[in-house]
């Protein structure tokens, strides 16, 4: 007489597992973001070698292992360094021409701001809080600890990324001998199908975003509007961060599109027209680069924007995608989290 099956789990068991699931990913966004410090280098830490091994190991078949990660990493500086140049001067240029078209900003807030008030609309208050002398003063002191801290968590990434390279060939011969359990199966197959997705997730995104950029560009020249090559360099940078940094890169424009006009009219043809390229482009170039291979829901990954961006602000809304990216094919190679990214991602008939 054969055993009987054990039973399938009670809905109270089921209830139970789902509520300490809830529990357990409330309490590691807690520790992600009290952790911030720690975790958000090394996650750009990993996405960076994500993108440089395969130069690095290029390299090292023709030249010594640190002569090689040498030019990995002057490599991968050189790029993030001309990145950074060109947001920074953009932005400098728009600064300048702000400060030096004070008066005319001021007096459109003032033809604004009296047009609001006759229609019962309160902007003194508005003005005497946000845009006094002693808010612009702080706001001066935390745009420089901003570039500090930038600064600092740069330093901390290249270090991980210099260690991490060098470490890139021990860890998957640990990972080829794993003994306990699938665990190094999961992390080998799931860390190399990851790191091809996000090269092939930066590759398109950095043309999208200078296709975006140069779009961009040629409409703010073509329309007259000041500033034409910055908002293009605009538009490139925050094309990094979906769903946010597109809406960013067309709201500016548009308030110096007013100013310059003194038109509303123009001012919504503006922010109309910068509305169609980035629609046109996200929307409709961008799938047919990436196809299916990197499909992921566009409310999860308008999700993953504002949690990670919650998280770790500025830095997490850029990495966010990338996390989501790498989660999701990491659970890809495991039965029991493959639903998870069955719901999530792309069918895994697509996922080659």
């Amino acid at each position: 007489m054969t055993a009987p099956e054990p039973s399938s789990q009670s809905p109270a068991s089921r209830t139970l597992l789902a509520m300490l699931g809830v529990c357990t990913v409330v309490l590691v966004a807690g520790a992600l973001s009290l952790a911030q410090a720690v975790f958000a280098p090394l996650a750009f830490a990993l996405f960076i070698m994500a993108i440089a091994w395969p130069l690095q190991k290029g390299l090292q078949t023709r030249v010594p292992q640190l002569v090689a990660l040498a030019l990995t990493m002057a490599a991968t500086i050189f790029v993030v360094f001309v990145f950074a140049s060109l947001v920074g001067w953009a932005t400098a240029r728009v600064a300048r021409f702000v400060a030096s078209d004070a008066e005319r900003l001021h007096s459109l807030y003032r033809s604004i701001a009296a047009w609001l008030e006759s229609h019962g609309i309160e902007l003194s208050g508005l003005w005497a809080s946000y845009f006094s002398v002693d808010q612009l003063i702080r706001f001066a002191q935390q745009v420089t600890a901003g570039l500090n801290t930038a600064v600092s968590f740069s330093v901390i990434v290249f270090i991980y990324v210099l260690l991490g390279l060098l470490e890139v060939d021990d860890a998957r011969v640990k990972l080829q001998g794993w003994k306990h359990g699938k665990i190094g199966e999961v992390l080998l197959a799931g860390g190399a199908k990851t790191a091809i997705k996000l090269r092939r997730y930066m590759l398109v995104r950095t043309l999208m975003s200078v296709v975006t950029g140069l779009l961009v560009w040629a409409f703010a020249f073509l329309a007259g509007l000041p500033l034409a090559p910055e908002w293009g360099v605009i538009a490139f940078a925050l094309n990094f961060i979906p769903f946010i940094g597109p809406l960013i890169a067309t709201v500016f424009p548009t308030v110096f599109a007013m100013a310059q006009f003194e038109s509303w009219q123009m001012a919504v043809l503006v922010f109309a027209c910068l509305n169609v390229i980035q629609f046109v482009v996200g929307s409709y170039l961008e799938p047919r680069f990436v196809g299916n291979a990197l499909s992921i829901s566009p409310f999860v990954v308008l999700f993953a924007v504002f949690f990670w961006t919650y998280l770790w602000g500025l830095s997490g809304a850029f990495i966010g995608v990338p996390i989501v990216i790498a989660l999701l094919t990491l659970c890809e190679e495991h039965p029991s989290t493959r639903w998870i990214a069955d719901l999530f991602g792309a069918p895994r008939a697509n996922w080659a």
